[in-house]
């Protein structure tokens, strides 16, 4: 039999160059805390520096370790790489003060790292900047994964990259917009700075300080949800335009990045070809119209009963804006709040919960299920009433025109079934640890799916600071495993992944 061994030692080399990257990325965040006269510069810079020495160091014993990885050690590195990003971001809370409890700072860290934004902080504003900068940095870096940014220095090194991508990529496409690997990663990171600069300098445009706008750039492009204020966008209520902008870029952020990249070409008509951006085109316009009219009609009092309307038209348009704002935000799995949907009547408010299940585009920095396997899903059973009448045909599932294989249908029809068993699971498992039902159904769907605000007592207005340890770990291992996308973290849990073959 052929030995397929992990390459320890690459896979050491790789993390070590994951925390020097991440402690980079910390040091960023000094500045911040020193404009301000803050304590908090020396705990940031404390942690920046260690991090980058342990990498250091796991780097350079490692250096010469043969060039080469295999799937088995992509899956390793992509895991553990996000453990790495975890147990180290979560020093500048530890050192700073900021988060002293353990549990709490490795909840607050990974929410940050996997874009869910739930967070366990009860006076957002009382941070220092240093460490709401750093907050923020930490969904940027796993917006698009730090993994994706690294490969793309892989070939200085004389490493190959295809292993890494597939496993960190989010959604089942595997459409590149250049056949180079890591030229595909150069052109996403490139893409992903120009939108978070672009919507940075149009929010202080609109009326944010620039603090703001940077934390909220960050946050929007990821889809992280995590805000520099306690009452997230809501503080922005009397502000349409700023929170127009964000709903904007949330859109965009739950696109696929190589449509946007389509789109920056001027191949504008690709976009409107692709099966999948029609679905969350007109699904997200269909929801906001739907959930516009149940607040408008049937909301009492209006969602906004405290801002004077000079214009008849104005409690529409604040009808439309949430309800935009909320599906987008949900849809995306970007989690910012500008209204308490809780408290929209149920109907309303169970439409925003399906949103929960669906998520963005394959191919963006959302989380959730993905629409391209719902899509394919739907057609698939469609397909299966064909077959009830003519048994021997050979059907095939299309999309985008083109026939999908099997393979990947069953693929995708496993995804979702053990998504779906995990998300029951996890529901009933946190009603064992004492959360009602509504808070355990929300808790699950949102810790999986990456959103943020949850139901009930974890609903928009509240926060995860009330769970137990027990809850916050098992939480972060659900937001883990939904950012990449089951598979590539539970592959590691079974006995087969460790044979040699």
């Amino acid at each position: 039999m052929k030995s397929t061994n992990l390459n320890l030692k690459i896979i050491v080399s790789f993390l070590g160059l994951t925390a020097i990257l991440n402690g980079i990325f910390m040091l960023l965040a000094v500045p911040f805390s020193l404009y301000k006269h803050e304590t908090a510069a020396n705990g940031i810079l404390t942690a920046g520096v260690l991090t980058i020495f342990i990498g250091f160091l796991m780097w350079f014993f490692n250096r010469n370790a043969q060039k080469s990885l295999n799937k088995r050690d992509g899956y390793v590195i992509v895991t553990l790489g996000w453990l790495v990003l975890t147990f180290t971001g979560a020093l500048p809370y530890l050192f700073t003060g900021t988060i002293s409890h353990f549990p709490d700072a490795i909840f607050e860290t990974i929410s940050g790292y996997s874009t869910t934004g739930a967070s366990i902080i009860n006076d957002i504003e009382a941070l220092p900047n240093g460490i709401l900068f750093w907050r923020s940095a930490t969904h940027w870096i796993g917006g698009m994964g730090i993994i994706v940014l690294t490969i793309a220095i892989l070939p200085l090194l004389g490493i190959g990259g295809m292993q890494l991508f597939m496993a960190e990529a989010p959604g089942p496409s595997a459409d590149k917009m250049h056949p180079r690997i890591t030229q595909t990663a150069k052109r996403l990171w490139l893409i992903y700075v120009s939108l978070t600069l672009t919507e940075f300098f149009l929010l202080k445009i609109a009326g944010m300080s620039w603090f703001d706008a940077i934390n909220h750039a960050m946050a929007t492009m990821s889809t992280g949800g995590f805000s520099t204020k306690n009452a997230s966008m809501a503080y922005w209520n009397n502000a349409p335009i700023i929170q127009y902008i964000v709903i904007a870029f949330m859109f965009v952020a739950g696109t696929n990045f190589i449509l946007t990249y389509f789109a920056l070409k001027g191949k504008i008509r690709k976009i409107f070809q692709n099966e999948e951006f029609k679905y969350y085109f007109f699904g997200t316009l269909g929801f906001t119209l739907v959930i516009t009219l149940i607040i408008r009609f049937f909301q009492t009092p209006g969602i906004e009963s405290t801002v004077n309307h000079p214009m008849p038209w104005g409690e529409l348009e604040s009808a439309f804006r949430h309800a935009g704002f909320q599906v987008v935000a949900i849809m995306t799995t970007t989690g910012f709040v500008s209204a308490d949907y809780t408290t929209w009547n149920s109907f309303a408010t169970m439409l925003i919960f399906s949103l929960f299940l669906i998520g963005g585009s394959a191919g963006s920095t959302s989380g959730g299920v993905k629409i391209v396997r719902h899509i394919i899903m739907i057609k698939n059973s469609i397909l299966e009433f064909k077959k009830l009448l003519h048994p021997n045909a050979i059907i095939p599932v299309r999309y985008d025109g083109k026939g999908i294989s099997r393979i990947i249908v069953f693929n995708i029809l496993s995804f979702f079934v053990l998504y779906m068993l995990i998300f029951i699971t996890s529901a009933i498992i946190l009603s064992f640890m004492g959360l009602n039902f509504d808070a355990a159904i929300g808790a699950a769907a949102s810790s999986l799916g990456n959103v943020g605000p949850a139901l009930g007592t974890l609903g928009p207005v509240n926060n995860y600071a009330s769970l137990s340890d027990t809850a916050k770990f098992f939480c972060s291992f659900l937001m883990l495993i939904g950012r990449l996308e089951l598979f590539t973290v539970l592959i590691l849990l079974t006995p087969f992944f460790w044979r040699k073959h």
